[in-house]
């Protein structure tokens, strides 16, 4: 649907609030503006009342006084000057002096408009000064009048100068404005990036963690087939085959509710965080030689949700590499102010640093909360994960 084109006062409003040091074809329109004002002095220089018309000369200073107004925007104070220094030979020999007055107001009102208001009432006035002087020269009555039509010229000044403050002043609220915006945009640019790495912690370790107990569950089942058929364990193989169909429950729900905040007309974006409650759970599955030391007291749910996820890894990390035989210790214990995290094994730990997420996902999961996480080998053997997660939380993070 095309836009309505704005209206005269619209335009006019908008023409006054802009910077004239930056408008655009400003010396186009300053051409014709000098245009306009040439056919308005050439109209007083003939029909003056006194009769008088200007010769060569005359003619000559007022051309250069009207085509100096071309370049007013770009260079306002040397087109002032350039107008005084034919203003003023021109007024000083008998010459209707009105014809010279439109483009001295012009370039009055230009510079202003463009100028400090100090340097505006130093030259402003200094130029009125020197022309009811040279008038004065003249004659007395043509100094009166000069001195008369000076209340006009302040007013110019005046004008140029509120013009320049209103002008300012709008690009303060505009310059403000802009400032919200790109503040609002980084603002959602923020908290875009930190959605979607929110999502992709929890797809990490919701398919890190369920696809690993698979694949041990199903190397299981394949290991009771391969190792002696004529004796086959169906009692093995069916709690194999049932926890596998268990984990694939589970990290179905899970991954339902992670998706969830990506529907636009999900009520709650966030989801339903996972807590300390639902560790008996998690751990059960994931390992036969596997102890929970669970003491904790009701803690924030974001530092429940993020130890829930750093024992959810950790188990994924020790479940991988620790091996079939190794032991794996969880502890999640309230001391003080700071719930501690810890999961160590015994097995052989990984044979060489990994190049994946799951160390990083636990510490941004840490710092989420105003924590820390550090890993690290065990002597004589194992691997070790302990999280410092404080529980009263800051309140910008809460």
């Amino acid at each position: 649907m095309p836009q309505p084109a704005p209206r005269l006062g619209e335009r006019i409003l908008t023409a006054i609030s802009r910077d004239p040091l930056t408008a655009p074809n400003r010396t186009r329109n300053d051409a014709h503006i000098a245009a306009g004002t040439w056919a308005l002095t050439v109209a007083i220089a003939l029909f003056a009342e006194d009769g008088n018309t200007p010769d060569a000369l005359g003619w000559l200073l007022l051309v250069g006084s009207v085509l100096a107004l071309v370049w007013r925007r770009s260079r306002p104070g040397l087109v002032l000057l350039a107008v005084l220094a034919c203003s003023v030979p021109y007024h000083a020999v008998d010459h209707p002096h009105a014809a010279a007055i439109p483009a001295l107001v012009i370039a009055q009102y230009t510079f202003a408009a463009t100028v400090r208001p100090l340097y505006t009432s130093f030259i402003g006035a200094g130029a009125i000064a020197v022309s009811v002087a040279v008038m004065f020269t003249v004659g007395t009555h043509e100094g009166l009048d000069a001195l008369r039509s000076s209340g006009w010229l302040l007013a110019v000044l005046v004008l140029g100068t509120d013009v320049r403050i209103y002008r300012r002043y709008i690009a303060s609220v505009v310059g403000r404005a802009e400032h919200a915006e790109r503040t609002r945009e980084e603002e959602a640019a923020r908290r875009v990036a930190e959605e979607r790495l929110r999502i992709a912690r929890d797809l990490h370790d919701l398919l890190a963690h369920s696809i690993t107990l698979i694949g041990v569950r199903t190397s299981v089942a394949s290991h009771v087939l391969l190792t002696d058929p004529e004796r086959l364990d169906r009692t093995a193989i069916a709690q194999a085959l049932d926890d596998i169909a268990e984990t694939c429950r589970t990290a179905r729900g899970e991954l339902r509710t992670t998706l969830a905040v990506l529907r636009t007309d999900a009520p709650d974006r966030d989801g339903p965080l996972p807590d300390l409650a639902a560790l008996p759970d998690l751990v059960r599955p994931a390992a036969a030689g596997l102890t929970l030391d669970l003491k904790a007291a009701p803690v924030p749910p974001a530092v429940g949700a993020a130890a829930y996820r750093i024992v959810q890894e950790s188990l994924t990390n020790a479940v991988r590499h620790a091996g079939p035989d190794a032991h794996i210790d969880v502890a999640v214990v309230r001391e003080g102010a700071a719930l501690v995290v810890t999961v160590r094994d015994d097995g052989r730990g990984p044979v060489e640093p990994g190049n994946g997420y799951g160390i990083i996902g636990m510490r941004e999961r840490a710092r989420s909360v105003g924590g820390t996480l550090t890993t690290g080998a065990r002597a004589p053997r194992g691997f070790q994960v302990t999280a410092l997660l404080p529980v009263q939380q800051p309140e910008a993070m809460a």
